[in-house]
């Protein structure tokens, strides 16, 4: 919590965000006057479908690729007349999947000056979780959220901690009118094969209907299909549609053409083709829930984005380590699901944490790289559930190939590339994605790695037979002072091992020592 000299430095301020979706792109610039309430300055919603062709073709269209780029230029005159500095603009499923993503990124970098930037699914439901967070009381409990967008439907377990579970699903409105939608002109035969291919949605054995508070579904068309159905907001402005109206609402949609929506129901063309996939989706994510009214919010990605923005403001250090949190937990979420060994996992990652904490002034690594360290140290031994032979070049595989909440995709490669280089042969220029990261990574990448290789040796028999180190440079040496039980001699054979990556990029031999008395561990 800031105190009142904090507040008035640093309130009023504003900020603006971008979310470039596969049905549109929308434009959010706000005023923060204290660190809950903003007043809105601008809003602006561009229908430009960037997911027409994506989902089949697998390209983004070379006019839609143009409309976005005018767009985003547009954008760029109400950031400098609006005086505003501080934005984020993110882009969604259709550049995420797309093969010519990065042109749309490079184009609108040359004629705008905008760095937009592609974000993961995981990453789409933190942005959204911080805004139901601010949007909604969650208290103690579970709850389920659901964001469905032209390209996605990202499905999260969360709470007001954070979120423990997500999935991303090739299940977006524009995605499936694309799929499905092609060549189908018997309305009612379109909806069987929409509520067939919704069907096919399942959640993993973990999410317990029985422990859920309530679904939180957002999205454009949510807030469309609440407003369809009559039903009001209340003082935090959060609607919930019962589920029977919504199944009524979805039926009726079914039995008009798209141009019968926008005449009889006043919806805009871009939103009256692709509602009644959204109604279906949404109505099996609710019946999966074993709910019978689904909460609106009427907050998505934009939202969350300003609020990542004002905790970056306000609080950068609390910002850091709520943002560590969420991509520990994602990490232990994603190890869980390849039956990794949690206790060796966790203490890992404590080892890793406590060196890099007490080496700082050597590694000269930043918070963002502290995050990846701990992701690579919670996921290091997950390729073990393909093979032990080589399982670090499997947990390269695995890691490369999942998504973390709290870390990027760029970031994301770092974390396998530390976790491949835990054991065995130390980075080569020549390697599967080493060989493509610029020099400074490539440094980045070392220094990690080589604190990994340190606290995995010191937890070498997964006892956690050293709860705690201490560790201090003494001349040309690295010094470890590890509390433990025992004589704890099949670590020291560790370190010695596993220290030359740490004495190749120091230059300091390792040199493990018996503390002189015990210590707490530390806490993740």
């Amino acid at each position: 919590m800031l105190d009142t000299r904090e507040r008035h430095e640093v309130f009023p301020f504003r900020v603006a965000a971008i979310d470039v979706g596969s049905n549109a792109i929308r434009f959010l610039a706000v005023e923060f006057v204290d660190h809950r309430n903003w007043v809105e300055l601008e809003f602006q919603r561009v229908p430009v479908r960037l997911g027409h062709q994506v989902f089949v073709t697998g390209m983004l269209d070379a006019s839609a690729i143009r409309a976005a780029v005018t767009t985003m230029a547009t954008f760029r005159g109400y950031l400098d007349n609006l005086g505003i500095s501080r934005y984020r603009a993110v882009a969604t499923s259709a550049v995420r999947d797309s093969r010519n993503g990065a042109e749309l990124v490079d184009l609108v970098r040359r004629e705008s000056g905008i760095r937009l930037e592609t974000i993961t699914g995981s990453e789409e439901a933190r942005l959204v979780w911080m805004a139901l967070r601010n949007r909604v009381e969650l208290g103690d409990g579970l709850w389920l959220s659901g964001d469905l967008g032209g390209g996605s439907l990202e499905v999260s377990l969360i709470s007001a901690e954070g979120i423990h579970w997500t999935e991303s699903h090739t299940m977006g409105t524009v995605r499936l009118l694309e799929d499905l939608g092609e060549g189908e002109t018997d309305p009612k035969r379109l909806r069987r094969l929409l509520s067939e291919y919704a069907r096919t949605l399942r959640f993993p054995a973990r999410v317990d209907p029985g422990r859920i508070e309530g679904l939180l579904v957002t999205g454009g068309n949510m807030e469309a299909l609440a407003d369809l159905a009559g039903v009001g907001v209340d003082d935090r402005g959060v609607s919930r549609l019962p589920l029977s109206s919504l199944k009524e609402l979805a039926r009726r949609l079914a039995r008009l053409t798209v141009k019968e929506r926008v005449s009889e129901l006043g919806l805009r063309e871009d939103r009256a083709d692709v509602i009644l996939p959204a109604a279906l989706i949404y109505g099996h994510l609710a019946t999966l829930a074993g709910v019978e009214e689904l909460v609106v919010p009427r907050v998505g990605v934009k939202e969350g984005v300003v609020l990542d923005l004002l905790e970056d403001v306000t609080g950068p250090a609390v910002h850091a380590s709520r943002l560590e949190q969420q991509a520990f937990n994602g990490a232990v979420a994603l190890g869980r699901r390849f039956q990794f060994d949690e206790l060796h996992a966790r203490h890992v990652a404590r080892l890793s944490q406590s060196l890099f904490d007490q080496l700082k002034d050597l590694h000269q690594l930043s918070e963002l790289d502290r995050r990846i360290l701990v992701v690579a140290a919670v996921l290091h031994d997950v390729g073990q559930f393909i093979s032990f032979r080589k399982h670090h070049k499997h947990a390269l595989y695995l890691i490369h190939n999942s998504e973390v909440p709290g870390i990027s995709r760029e970031d994301r490669i770092l974390a396998a590339l530390v976790a491949r280089y835990h054991r065995r042969a130390e980075p080569k220029a020549e390697h599967f994605l080493y060989q493509d990261l610029p020099p400074a990574d490539r440094v980045r990448v070392n220094r990690m790695a080589s604190l990994l290789r340190l606290a995995d040796a010191m937890d070498r028999e997964h006892l956690q037979r050293v709860p705690g180190v201490t560790a201090r440079v003494s001349g040309r040496s690295l010094v470890l002072e590890m509390e433990g039980r025992g004589d704890l001699l099949l670590e020291h054979w560790a370190l010695r091992k596993k220290g030359r990556m740490f004495t190749s990029v120091f230059g300091l031999e390792v040199d493990a020592v018996r503390a002189p008395r015990q210590r707490g561990p530390a806490v993740i």
